[in-house]
């Protein structure tokens, strides 16, 4: 079975940048590349008010993206700490 193709948005890009410690942007790369074999891991939750998008925590940040699976796609919308990735 093949795996997902990612695609990262720019925004969500500079926001990775942005993540505090090189420790933490390395974990959250890690979890996005998972993303690409299973795009809804164990502890996934679907977002309210949306029919295709996800978030994923990792540590004290949370990865939103989308899943399309019809084109086999999973596109990271926005990576940011808890307290203000809703926002």
């Amino acid at each position: 079975m093949a795996g997902y193709r990612l695609l990262i948005k720019a925004s969500a890009a500079k926001e990775l940048e942005a993540v505090g410690t090189k420790a933490d942007r390395r974990r959250i790369v890690e979890r996005i590349r998972a993303l690409a074999a299973i795009p809804r891991p164990q502890g996934v939750e679907k977002l309210a008010g949306y029919a295709d998008r996800y978030r994923v925590r990792q540590g004290s940040y949370r990865i939103v993206y989308l899943v399309d699976d019809s084109r086999r796609e999973v596109t990271i919308f926005k990576i940011g700490h808890r307290k203000d990735v809703y926002r």
